[in-house]
């Protein structure tokens, strides 16, 4: 009897034969001769030329506006509040009344002052003609000399009494002037922190109200120490290079995000460093027609630091990080062979990267196709174009 093979296995076995003679019957896929593989094609890669180029560099600082101008009001006399001349939160110019203190007794002491004078200039008339009289008289060897010099003493005593009592009234009347309290500056007040019939005293620790000026305004911003130094010699090696005038401009950026009208410029470096902070502050002054700043808000400052004229910028894509974070780059060097170099990034600008090292003009960055390109492999440069937005 012959050998029984299952049922289910008799397709299997024609399938692996007709497989079996297919292969025998073709040659190799890549058309190889002897059917071994040929060379592959080296693989396409987009590339970008590195060109130097001028480009404004800014740095973002944060900050708070502050007042131009403030001015605390204060009396320099003490009395009642007699009234209030003007309109809290509105705006007013240097020299206007804000206040007025009862005036009657300061009134009173220039009435005394006035008349105290009247007293000691009609003291000295009559000291002029005693000290004229014995004059005569001891030219005529008529009087002593200790009359005369008596006399000429009392004079004296009594033009010293009216320069004192001048000085009293005038006094006096300076004191009258500061019973109408006025502005010191051109701004805007803020609320009154009393009321008609309130007492108030000289030179007081209370306010009575705050007088602004918001136009221009000031913007604190704060720098680190290391930034500063480092730009600091940028331009003194003559990597940047700034305006003729030397004030940087700044634009500022909301809190809520939207962008502020005017621009600014830099007024001035704070000579020292917040111990606490590490950071020096910088003062900028912008114009505020519309009072959009206030004093205490916070803002976002893009302040000009200057122009790199050889500046390497290269596209985003085209700067990769190795396992150690270190900033690297591939190329294709003169013999189309791809090499990995690392790289100094200084900042982003928009999409593209700022490079202080391992860059230089010429040089074929490799930008698309990176996950194809292996250092010491050759490839075929494609030139790269950025994607329409």
């Amino acid at each position: 009897m012959g050998h029984l093979f299952p049922l289910a296995a008799l397709p299997r076995a024609g399938l692996i034969a007709a497989l079996l003679l297919a292969g025998c019957g073709q040659g190799s896929p890549t058309g190889g001769p002897g059917g071994a593989p040929g060379p592959m094609p080296p693989p396409e890669l987009g590339v970008f030329t590195v060109v130097a180029e001028p480009a404004d560099l800014t740095m973002e600082l944060v900050g708070r506006a502050t007042p131009y101008r403030i001015a605390e009001v204060r009396p320099q006399v003490g009395g009642i509040i007699k009234s209030r001349e003007f309109q809290e939160g509105g705006e007013i110019t240097a020299g206007q009344p804000l206040y007025l203190i009862d005036p009657a007794r300061y009134e009173a002491a220039r009435d005394s002052a006035e008349a105290a004078l009247v007293r000691a200039r009609a003291t000295r008339e009559r000291a002029e003609k005693k000290a004229e009289r014995y004059g005569d008289l001891l030219k005529n060897k008529a009087g002593s000399q200790e009359q005369f010099d008596d006399a000429q003493a009392a004079l004296k005593e009594s033009a010293a009494d009216v320069q004192v009592a001048a000085a009293d009234l005038t006094k006096a009347r300076i004191e009258l002037e500061y019973t109408r309290i006025t502005s010191p500056i051109d701004g805007q007040i803020g609320r009154s922190t009393v009321t008609q019939g309130a007492l108030v005293t000289a030179n007081q620790a209370q306010a009575l109200a705050t007088v602004q000026q918001l136009d221009p305004i000031y913007v604190d911003l704060t720098q680190s120490a290391a930034q500063q130094l480092r730009l600091r010699r940028a331009l003194e090696d003559g990597r940047l290079r700034r305006s003729e005038d030397g004030q940087p401009k700044a634009t500022l950026i909301l809190e809520d995000g939207s962008a502020y009208p005017h621009e600014g410029r830099l007024a001035f470096s704070e000579v020292s460093v917040d111990q606490g902070t590490g950071t020096v502050t910088l003062r900028a002054t912008f114009p505020n027609p519309d009072h959009v700043l206030l004093p205490g808000m916070f803002v976002r400052a893009q302040v000009e630091e200057g122009t790199r004229q050889e500046a390497i910028l290269v596209p985003q894509p085209g700067i990769q990080r190795d396992r150690q974070g270190q900033a690297v780059a591939l190329v294709l060097n003169d013999e189309d062979v791809v090499e990995q170099r690392q790289v100094e990034t200084d900042r982003a600008l928009g999409n593209r990267w700022l490079i202080n090292e391992g860059l230089q003009p010429g040089d074929r960055l490799i930008v698309e196709g990176v996950q194809k390109a292996k250092p010491g492999v050759k490839a075929k440069a494609v030139d790269w174009r950025p994607a329409a937005p």
